[in-house]
């Protein structure tokens, strides 16, 4: 859901300051190219490959290095440029097997080793990535790189303890790094300790004030502890440092997402279209060739709207789709473009409108992945006469807390939603309360922001509540231990696909008395059809505008630990809330 942007602000500093250091390697090396070039004639292929790097055509540097590897299978320095290359490009497997060929022919040169365990790690391949940083850390122990990339690793695999220490051990190796000292800090807050991280980043910047991660990290760490002014000024010290077109754009993303955070919406929505810069790592190319709506009078046109990010923020973002059907009027159309699970809900929710899917598709050109977005009903009658993406109007419309309908944008099927009303009558008398405890995609930067079910016991024994599964995905094991510990059964409704069936799982939010839920897309279901819902969350989020609660839906709480994912302490409170309503 939305809270993943948050998350995406972190900067694990991988890879980036490595593969630098790999090329500038090479560089050095074009004087000893130039004086070999009589014996080798492949070395000025490679000169030439890096020579067009540096001005920025990766693809025809990886063209040159390739003539370079057709005319001499012996040169290794070729074999590296074209790995770069690869990798660069996207081309993660063939760029593996290219690094593997150079290492072969020069197994003295430990920044082959290095670039071997980036391109297995960016593969996933992390067992492989831990084997080749250990080695380049033999082969060149006074480099802080391998440290720094086996440390990120070993947090990456759930082992945050051993992460700690090998960066612990190298800090005291090489304590002028500040490279070390982030990365320490950033496996800190990846495991729930932002306030420990702090001090590790401030010395990071004290080392080198010039280092822009760290500010931006810092931000990253602040906003996790709900202090959104300091994280700002961290954001801002990381921009006015960052020299890297794509660490500026990171940062202005998560100077955006800060801003809509504490609730100044205008600046903040402004700053948010950054998004769609052609660089930022989530853009989507959007194969329409309408003119983007920057907020011209829509009176009798026909606009297509499209959703973005995910299944959680499309329907949150839907909370503005009613204002752009009375902005079109009676004579122009709105068309939305959502998730193929969302078009009956949709449809049925705004009969105005026109609901179809997008077909997504992935391509790999020059130097980068681009996803491409296909919308062909929207345009197969011509092409409308704007496009917009869902996130993209809030600022037209939602620049004040005051913007925020307090009502129900989605309507859920009224037939599902009564017969499951009936079928779950018989399992109680007091309330209907769904739970959903996690995302389906779980993994150690994920992990942070939800509870396990084990820690539910004090909500699950409120008395007198009838508790209903809403948490999606393949859950009968921790629904049955669930049930072992607490010795409390929460009800499913057998058949009920709540992952694919969206209707069916707006039907169910519909019919129950409450949600609570972390912030995940069933939150969102419950929340834009009326239900009332507590999001359950490890520290503020950005979707709650500054507020005690997510101004998107009718009736929603935000309930949050003092102290980051602090959950022992928070679900006794969250108890005690839920027995006032069973009482009443």
């Amino acid at each position: 859901m939305a809270q993943a942007a948050v998350a995406q602000g972190l900067d694990m500093l991988a890879g980036v300051g490595a593969h630098q250091t790999a090329l500038a390697k090479l560089e050095r090396l074009e004087e000893e190219l130039d004086a070999a070039l009589g014996r080798r004639k492949s070395n000025g292929l490679v000169r030439r490959a890096i020579k067009v790097w540096r001005r920025g055509d990766i693809a025809r540097a990886g063209q040159l290095a390739l003539a370079a590897v057709e005319a001499d299978e012996t040169n290794a320095q070729a074999y590296h440029v074209l790995a770069l290359a690869l990798e660069k490009m996207g081309h993660l497997h063939k760029a593996l097997v290219t690094f593997e060929k150079a290492f072969s022919l020069d197994p003295a040169d430990p920044d082959l080793l290095l670039n071997l365990g980036l391109t297995a790690w960016n593969m996933k391949l992390r067992e492989q990535a831990v084997k080749m940083f250990r080695m380049f850390i033999t082969a060149n122990p006074n480099s802080p790189l391998g440290y720094n990339n086996l440390g990120m690793v070993q947090c990456e695999l759930g082992d945050p303890a051993t992460a700690i220490e090998t960066l612990r051990n190298a800090i005291y190796q090489m304590p002028t790094e500040p490279m070390l000292w982030n990365s320490l800090a950033t496996v800190l807050a990846e495991s729930s300790r932002a306030d420990e991280s702090i001090q590790f980043y401030q010395e990071a910047v004290r080392l080198d004030p010039d280092f822009s991660r760290p500010y931006h990290n810092l931000g990253y760490a602040y906003s996790h502890l709900g202090m959104l002014e300091e994280a700002l000024a961290a954001y801002d010290g990381a921009l006015e440092r960052a020299t890297d077109p794509g660490e500026r754009i990171e940062g202005l993303h998560s100077r955006s997402i800060c801003l809509i955070g504490m609730g100044q919406l205008e600046e903040g929505w402004r700053e948010y279209e950054i998004r769609r810069d052609t660089h930022f790592r989530a853009y989507v190319n959007q194969m329409v060739k309408a003119p983007y709506w920057k907020g011209e009078n829509l009176d009798g046109k026909r606009i297509l709207v499209i959703g973005e990010q995910g299944l959680g923020d499309e329907f949150m973002f839907a909370n503005i789709i009613p204002d752009l059907i009375r902005a079109v009027g009676d004579t122009g159309k709105v068309q939305i473009a959502v998730d193929p699970r969302l078009v009956p809900l949709f449809q049925r929710s705004f009969p105005a409108a026109e609901v179809g899917t997008y077909d997504d598709r992935m391509l790999i050109d020059r130097d980068r992945n681009k996803e491409l977005r296909f919308i062909p009903w929207a345009i197969a009658n011509g092409e409308p006469d704007y496009q917009v993406l869902m996130g993209s109007a809030l600022q037209y419309y939602r620049n004040r807390l005051e913007d925020f309908p307090k009502q129900a944008f989605l309507v859920a099927d009224p037939a599902r939603t009564e017969a499951y009303r009936k079928q779950l009558e018989v399992l109680g008398k007091g309330p209907l309360v769904g739970i959903c405890w996690r995302s389906m995609m779980m993994d150690g930067k994920r992990g942070k922001y939800y509870s396990a079910l084990d820690e539910w016991g004090p909500i699950l024994k409120t008395p007198g509540v009838t508790f209903i599964n809403v948490q999606y995905g393949n859950v009968a094991a921790e629904l049955e231990r669930a049930q072992a510990m607490h010795g409390v059964t929460i009800h499913s409704i057998d058949g009920l696909d709540l992952k694919n069936d969206i209707e069916g799982a707006a039907a169910l939010s519909a019919a129950l008395d409450l949600v609570i839920s972390a912030p995940t897309a069933a939150a969102a279901t419950a929340g834009s059809v009326g239900t009332e819902t507590w999001f359950l969350t490890a520290g503020r989020t950005w979707p709650q505008l500054g507020t005690e609660e997510f101004p998107w839906y009718r009736s929603t709480k935000v309930l949050s630990p003092k102290k980051f994912g602090d959950w022992a302490f928070l679900m006794p409170e969250v108890s005690g809330l839920l027995a006032g309503i069973a009482e009443a």
